[in-house]
């Protein structure tokens, strides 16, 4: 009589793992993750522009400060839920997959697309279409009209338009959060399947620092192939005024405005910084993540089991 399969294990989510999670998305989102979240949406944005253009546009909005609009409060709220959302999405995702008979690799894919999901419409839509508001809305300065401040932006649109207002293309949102890590799981694996090869390391044993940057950079690098859900999303939580815009903006609508405006080089406006985004969280999760790790666990006492 065959052997019954091994019984599907829970993974615990501990708060020394979302402590850690949160300590490194925010260290990364204030250093160098917003002036790029920043160039990478005025692009989207403004698709005449190159990259040497968006950076001249963001220094003329205010400076080195230019570059860190949206970061206080929108990008920090982000950046300190979103790790929690998506490990305990993920944990239950992954392990109702696995219960179902799903492998290692499926079910981790499963995990990532779920907690994608989960982050979209928790707390990254309304994060994400405020950020670009605060960015999109200096437009209104040209014209020499001064731009209103955070909160009554966001109490502007709150009374116009309500919840649906402030989570304005959180369905853009979703679909980018879902392929990304679907796509990330999947071409991080496949990169450090081949750097084992090279390498001569078996499975199972520990990647070097430098081979893991490697793998997730090449992996977070390659899944920015869906640009143009994120130039969709920025186009619908953008405050530019076109007459020619679509008066409901949907993710099928938006998609022919854009591609009708500026064909399907338009649609990869702001690839140069989304990638370099992604080497940088990289950086961040890898590089600094034993370091925090250890400094995560001193502070709690607890061991930290995520990984990094």
């Amino acid at each position: 009589m065959a052997a019954a399969p091994p019984l599907a294990e829970k993974k615990p989510v501990k708060f020394s793992n979302l402590l850690l999670g949160a300590g490194l998305n925010m260290f990364e989102v204030t250093t160098l993750g917003q002036p790029l979240e920043v160039v990478k949406t005025t692009m989207a944005a403004n698709r005449g522009d190159n990259f040497a253009g968006a950076l001249s546009r963001v220094w003329g909005r205010g400076g080195v400060l230019g570059f860190y609009q949206g970061l206080i409060p929108w990008a920090w709220i982000e950046a300190s839920t979103k790790g929690a959302v998506l490990l305990f999405v993920a944990s239950e995702a992954e392990y109702y997959a696995k219960s179902f008979g799903a492998s290692d690799f499926v079910g981790g894919i499963s995990g990532g697309m779920a907690g994608g999901l989960a982050q979209a419409y928790a707390t990254m839509g309304f994060c994400t279409c405020m950020k670009t508001v605060e960015i999109t809305k200096h437009k209104i300065a040209s014209k020499g009209v001064k731009p209103p401040g955070t909160f009554e932006t966001f109490m502007d649109i709150w009374r116009k338009e309500g919840i649906r207002g402030i989570n304005k293309g959180v369905n853009a949102v979703a679909i980018r959060q879902t392929t990304n890590w679907g796509s990330r799981f999947g071409l991080s694996r496949l990169t450090e399947q081949g750097i084992r090869k090279v390498t001569g390391k078996e499975e199972g044993q520990k990647l070097g620092s430098f081979e893991k940057i490697l793998s997730s950079g090449l992996g977070g690098g390659l899944s920015a192939w869906n640009q143009p859900i994120e130039v969709i999303r920025v186009e619908m939580q953008s405050k530019t005024e076109d007459p020619n815009r679509p008066k409901k903006m949907t993710v099928g609508s938006t998609l022919k405005y854009i591609y009708g405006q500026n064909g399907m080089k338009g649609l990869y406006r702001g690839l140069t910084p989304r990638i370099g985004l992604g080497v940088w969280q990289t950086i961040c999760m890898v590089a600094l993540g034993d370091i925090a790790k250890e400094a995560v666990e001193k502070l709690t006492g607890d061991q930290v089991t995520a990984k990094h």
